[in-house]
């Protein structure tokens, strides 16, 4: 079967068992802090697990999107170097939210591997859980084990032990013991070696894991300690490219259609061939793998950058890149060039990778162009350090250094120090790592207690559209712990006016106040699985009383005027630019709002303005707002509402309108246009190629703008003693200017052919080389023009000049081209080098270069040390 057959037979199959068919959820996640991006198909249904809401329908069954990059076999370094790991993945998987339990969810795994995909039982193993001596003291799963010997022979079953037969979600949450099925593909004559119950969780490429069932039955508590759960549930996960390596008959996840699409390509882009040599296997499997990473984080709105989950896609992208630089020998960018094939390939059951197809590709174009300036930079660099060192192992300080300023990967530092005879100190890069990781650790460790319950939660928690105070309790609170901010603690209320951060839009603050006059400031309010989470410095002495829950009115409305103004703006964009325009991310708070979007180039002067006076006029024209909550999702598309990329709709949502703009949005908003006062943009720049950022500012902030500009007309009108027209006289101003430059021009040049003819006296001749080293009153525009003159009339010629330009240091360096061959000499290394007299650096050509510095008195030192390259 094909890879989609494969797919749709899975979801068939549990539908036939009355299960609902939901979409995969974005791989980027959004509102759970302990998370980064969805790793597990279990993610986008912790809610149901931890009893923060009910679901819709209690059997449920996906193909959901995942994300790997540490873990259990699964470090990014390792992947592409086995055939069965991977970082992107997809997991098939079923879900009993308290309905169905161990005997169905093993009778029906058991039938669509056996029966419907036909594979042979006699090659399956199956483990349960033996149980722990430990502190939990957990029995054998019992239940499990006489389930499977109804189905299996004994010989066929192993009992596992906690590391691999007991999931966790993390260090706290629901959990329970695990029956892992494990087949074993190796041919008849390795079976009869050595029995395949032998290999099981031993890392053999040909013995491993499809399927994972996992039965939720506790919880696990801040203290460490176990507790029953009232509702028992099934999570299961089986890995999709593992499963089509089985009924494919293959031997590795990457000779299936998975990825074989994928490596064609890149052999055709790269003139390389799989299987030729390991080196090239392995290049081709990280390609073929990243690609895949790349492109769905970017399709769910995660771009590279340096921080958080930016950074975790820029490593991955990077990998790729110098796996193909190192390994493939290729020297431009390529991995962009694979999109079109891997959209046409999963864009049925992605349809994302079909609509951000060249978003994606534009993105991963931009990232190699500059990660291959970076490499070309770092080979410069890693050059220096060889030339100039005194052993034959390079200090892993130095490595380090490279690596953590520069972005050269440790690894291809490594190899091009192996090839020039050179030794890595390793342990001492490992040591500078570690120190970075542990400074890193302690800036961020948090660490949450258990819940305390008091009171239940209300089926309509957030009442904020409508209120703004409320007569509330606490439902639950927790104490966090942190190493930056020490102590803190988290409130959820049975109900709560209070926004949480989402959809771009910061989190409300205000006050709790208790019914015997305690005020208790609310920090912040984000939602973590479905919970409404207040953030505030101290609990109140008595945690069971009624509060009055006050949201802060006046930052609310600001935050709401700029919330609605990026709607207008989105529509303003679509009008101006073009429908291809679309919203990529937002930041939304009462002083600014900050708007990105898909557009191929700068967004002009007159572009701008334009957009300006659309949202201007939308607001003069008082539209009210149009709200229709519990919208169904498909009938708001139809009615042309925008739905936003990366994000997680349910069956139904809330549309916002004002005139022909209409959104599916979860914010605050303001009832009337009118009340946005005034729409100013005051920056437009480039996040990523193919993504604009606009900024912009409405009512109070726009007011203050205003009045400051008109503060510094005034001040610039005193200056000018200009009561007329600023403008006129800015322009006199400039043309004086320019005149009295074009003089001072003409007098340095003037000056510097008088001083070429006394310098061309003192160039001294050292050992066949013209040299000169001298510190002499020009800027750098006449330096140049002085050095390339002197290289003109005199053969072999090294000449280094200092200067002092406005309290800094400039060297500058000319070296006749023939020396920089025949003498090995290097003006970009010489300067750089010569750069710490004065404080500074620099570099440039082998030819040409120049470094400043702030310290001009280091001037004289660096001049008296140029004569010893030539020694």
């Amino acid at each position: 079967m094909r890879s989609q057959e494969i797919r749709k037979q899975f979801l068939e199959f549990f539908k036939s068992k009355k299960h609902t068919i939901v979409p995969s959820a974005p791989m980027v996640i959004k509102d759970d802090p302990t998370l980064m991006f969805t790793n597990a198909g279990m993610n986008q249904f912790k809610e149901y697990f931890l009893g923060n809401s009910k679901p819709k329908s209690k059997r449920v069954t996906d193909t959901q999107k995942c994300l790997r990059v540490s873990g259990k076999h699964n470090d990014l370094e390792e992947v592409g170097h086995d055939t069965y790991h991977h970082t992107m993945f997809e997991m098939l998987g079923n879900w009993s939210f308290g309905d169905y339990f161990k005997k169905e969810a093993i009778n029906w795994a058991w039938e669509l591997l056996t029966e419907v995909y036909g594979i042979n039982p006699e090659n399956l193993y199956v483990s349960v859980f033996e149980g722990t001596e430990d502190k939990d003291n957990l029995q054998l799963d019992s239940e499990a084990l006489e389930l499977w010997k109804k189905i299996v022979s004994e010989e066929h079953i192993i009992y596992g032990n906690k590391k691999d037969n007991f999931w966790e979600m993390g260090d706290q949450g629901p959990c329970g013991p695990s029956s892992e099925i494990h087949i074993d593909l190796r041919s008849e004559e390795e079976k009869a070696k050595v029995p395949g119950r032998d290999l099981v969780n031993r890392d053999h490429p040909l013995v491993v894991e499809i399927w994972n069932l996992v039965f939720i039955q506790y919880n696990r508590k801040a203290n460490g300690d176990l507790e029953e759960l009232p509702a028992k549930h099934i999570d299961t996960g089986m890995g999709f490219e593992r499963l089509c390596m089985v009924l494919q008959n293959k031997k590795s996840n990457y000779d299936t259609d998975v990825f074989t699409p994928l490596i064609s390509e890149i052999e055709k882009i790269t003139n390389s061939k799989y299987g030729k040599s390991e080196e090239i296997n392995v290049a081709i499997r990280v390609i073929a793998d990243h690609v895949r990473a790349v492109a769905f984080s970017i399709a769910d709105g995660q771009l590279p950058s340096n921080t958080g989950a930016g950074y975790v896609i820029r490593r991955i992208l990077r990998r790729a890149i110098r796996y193909g630089f190192t390994f493939l020998k290729i020297r431009e960018a390529f991995i962009y060039k694979l999109i079109p094939v891997l959209s046409e390939q999963m864009g049925s059951a992605f349809p994302e990778l079909i609509n951000q197809k060249e978003l994606i590709s534009n993105v991963i174009r931009e990232e190699e162009a500059s990660f291959l300036r970076t490499l070309e930079q770092g080979l410069i660099l890693l050059d220096d350090l060889m030339r100039t060192a005194k052993t034959k192992k390079i200090s892993g300080e130095k490595a380090f250094e490279l690596y953590d300023t520069y972005g050269f990967p440790i690894d291809l530092t490594s190899l091009i120090l192996r090839e020039n005879g050179f030794e890595l100190d390793e342990a001492g890069f490992q040591k500078e790592l570690q120190k970075q990781k542990d400074r890193s650790r302690k800036a961020t460790q948090v660490s949450a207690g258990d819940w305390v319950e008091l009171n239940p939660l209300e089926s309509n928690a957030f009442i904020g559209y409508d209120q703004l105070e409320a007569e509330v309790k606490i439902a639950r609170y927790r104490t966090v712990e942190s190493r930056k901010k020490g102590k803190a603690y988290q409130i959820v209320l049975t109900q709560t006016p209070f926004y949480p951060e989402g959809g771009g839009q910061v989190g409300d603050t205000g006050i709790l106040m208790s019914s015997e006059g305690e005020v208790v400031e609310i920090q912040d309010t984000k939602k973590e699985n479905n919970l409404i989470v207040h953030f505030t410095s101290k609990l109140p002495e008595n945690p069971d009383a009624d509060f009055k829950a006050i949201v802060n009115s006046t930052e609310r409305a600001k935050t709401a005027a700029n919330h609605s103004a990026t709607h207008l703006l989105h529509q303003a964009l679509r009008h101006v630019l073009g429908k291809h325009v679309e919203q990529k991310g937002s930041m939304v708070q009462s002083e600014y709002l900050r708007f990105d979007f898909s557009h191929f180039s700068k967004v002009s002067d007159e572009e701008l303005e334009k957009v300006e006076k659309f949202v201007n006029e939308r607001i003069r024209e008082q539209l009210r707002l149009e709200e229709k909550r519990n919208m169904s999702y498909q009938d708001a598309l139809e009615q042309g509402a925008i739905a936003l990329f990366g994000e997680k709709y349910g069956d139904a949502v809330r549309a916002i309108r004002f005139g022909d703009s209409m959104e599916l949005c979860g914010g605050t908003h303001v009832g009337n246009t009118a009340d946005i006062w005034y729409f100013k943009i005051v920056g437009e720049s480039s996040v990523a190629s193919g993504i604009r950022r606009i900024e912009a500012i409405t009512g109070t902030a726009a007011l203050e703008y205003f009045e400051n500009q008109d503060r510094i007309l005034e001040e610039i009108k005193s200056g000018l003693k200009s009561a007329g027209d600023p403008v006129k006289a800015v322009q006199n101003l400039q043309e004086e200017n320019a005149e009295l430059k074009k003089q001072v021009e003409s007098l340095l040049k003037d000056k510097a052919k008088n001083l070429k003819s006394e310098l061309k006296q003192e160039v001294k001749s050292i050992n066949g080389v013209n040299f000169l080293a001298k510190k002499v009153d020009l800027d750098a525009a006449a330096l140049k023009d002085l050095a390339y003159q002197l290289g003109d009339e005199l053969e072999n010629l090294f000449v280094i000049f200092g200067t002092e330009q406005n309290g800094k240091a400039l060297l500058t360096c000319y070296i006749s081209k023939n020396l920089t061959s025949e003498k090995d000499l290097n003006a970009g290394t010489i300067v750089r080098e010569l750069g710490k007299y004065i404080q500074g650096g620099g570099g440039g050509q082998p030819f040409f270069a120049t470094a400043g510095g702030k310290n001009p008195g280091g001037i004289n030192e660096a001049l008296q040390n140029a004569e010893s390259y030539l020694k």
